[in-house]
């Protein structure tokens, strides 16, 4: 089993004029050490208008950071919005493919449809069409990744002419590609489609080793790609509370605070129970509030990765018996220094005998695969991708409704260029002339 981290930048209030900036600084410190601890991959997830909760709103740019500090530790998109509103197609693949290249080929793609009434409203995106609007923009980005061009799309959601999107991903055909899963009917269509399951489920070992086992099922007997690379994977998130390792027990509980159980707090707020007014509502003295009113939101035991190395190693070794491939760690908000010396005991105590288990058991598992695979790959249907019209073209000024120009800045900006070396010419025959 892979152990990876998982950041949605929490930022409670109140805030001050530097907590941004800190935020992120802090976040790229702790990433660095994670690569050095031996962390299988950063997950960092794309949320929009959800303050206080995630501010993790442009997680390519922060993972193109992270990439530039560390060398092995694999950068995952934990998701990546698709819905055309909030990140065109063409776009995703850009993105997606120039990180690939500055991090050497360490990106998973995560993907995801989008589910708050903050951001499906805010990009005003009916809820009914987010799945419709995920398998387009999936299908879209991919075939932007790998041809060469892209031949075109036509849909209900996404409509797009033949180009060359540029560049192409370093990782061939294309990163590994999962998808968000909620539910199990979610976990199900991943494997249908085989890709792999990102189960954002808080469920412990014991419910996970079914969710598991039925992810494979499915794959072996129904699976049929939807993506030129398969991805038979799926990963969970170690517990709802965040992970906080100290000396002993009791250290940890302390330095985990009450912060820990914030994650949970926000989605039952964002999602679910919450009414909301932009930049008004104080998410944090709710949160508070609220674990005045019940402590067991703030902590529990058995719901996270909390204590000592001798306790945290048994609560992940429940999750390594549930045979998922990985699982993910929340972080506390606002807890750097306790953050920072959890990964560094990670490191030194704990990772290493999942690292040395997991390279026997991903060969194992490629093994166990190789008949499944052959089945699965069986079923890909043909692709139903236009061929591209050797004769398509484009070129000249862009014109808007009625066929008027709509930048006629350029032929403006020519004429400008033009006169520009008219007058250079000029000068140098007149300087030749001097000279003569």
């Amino acid at each position: 089993m892979k152990i990876s981290l998982f950041y949605e930048f929490p930022l409670p209030r109140p805030w001050s004029e530097d907590d941004e900036h800190q935020l992120f600084q802090h976040g790229l410190d702790e990433v660095e050490l994670a690569d050095k601890a031996g962390f299988s991959t950063v997950w960092l997830t794309e949320h929009h208008f959800l303050e206080e909760y995630c501010h993790s709103t442009a997680p390519e740019m922060f993972l193109a950071a992270a990439s530039q500090r560390t060398e092995n530790i694999r950068l995952g998109f934990g998701v990546m919005h698709l819905p055309p509103p909030i990140n065109h197609p063409a776009r995703i693949a850009e993105r997606v493919a120039t990180l690939d290249h500055l991090s050497n080929g360490r990106v998973e793609f995560g993907t995801g449809e989008g589910s708050s009434v903050a951001e499906l409203g805010g990009f005003n995106i009916d809820p009914a069409d987010k799945r419709a609007q995920w398998e387009e923009a999936l299908e879209v980005s991919i075939r932007c990744m790998v041809e060469e061009p892209f031949s075109g799309f036509k849909g209900e959601h996404v409509e797009m002419p033949a180009r060359n999107v540029i560049p192409k991903p370093l990782q061939k055909p294309h990163p590994p590609v999962w998808v968000a899963c909620t539910r199990p009917s979610s976990v199900q269509m991943a494997a249908q489609k085989a890709i792999g399951a990102l189960s954002f489920a808080y469920t412990g070992p014991e419910a996970l080793k079914e969710r598991v086992a039925g992810y494979y099922r499915e794959f072996e007997e129904q699976g049929a790609p939807v993506t030129p690379a398969i991805n038979p994977n799926i990963l969970a998130i170690g517990g709802d509370l965040s992970m906080m390792v100290a000396r002993t027990d009791e250290e940890a509980l302390k330095r985990l605070g009450i912060g820990g159980g914030f994650f949970s707090f926000g989605i039952m707020h964002y999602y679910l129970t919450g009414m909301h007014t932009p930049g008004r509502t104080k998410v944090w003295e709710r949160y508070e509030q609220a674990v005045a009113d019940d402590p067991t939101l703030a902590y529990g035991p058995g719901r996270g990765a909390i204590g000592s190395p001798e306790t945290v190693r048994e609560f992940l070794r429940g999750y390594e018996a549930s045979g998922v491939d990985e699982i993910i760690l929340l972080l506390n908000p606002r807890s750097h220094e306790g953050t920072m010396e959890s990964i560094e005991i990670m490191g030194s105590q704990i990772l290493p005998e999942f690292i040395e288990r997991d390279e026997k058991a991903v060969k194992d598992k490629a093994k166990r695969l190789e008949p499944v695979i052959e089945k699965v790959e069986a079923r890909r249907q043909a692709s139903d991708a236009p061929l591209f019209d050797e004769t398509y073209a484009f070129g000249g000024l862009p014109t808007g409704r009625g066929g008027k120009f709509t930048a006629g800045e350029i032929p403006e900006a020519m004429a400008e260029i033009n006169e520009g070396r008219v007058k250079a010419a000029q000068a140098e025959k007149s300087a030749r002339e001097s000279a003569g």
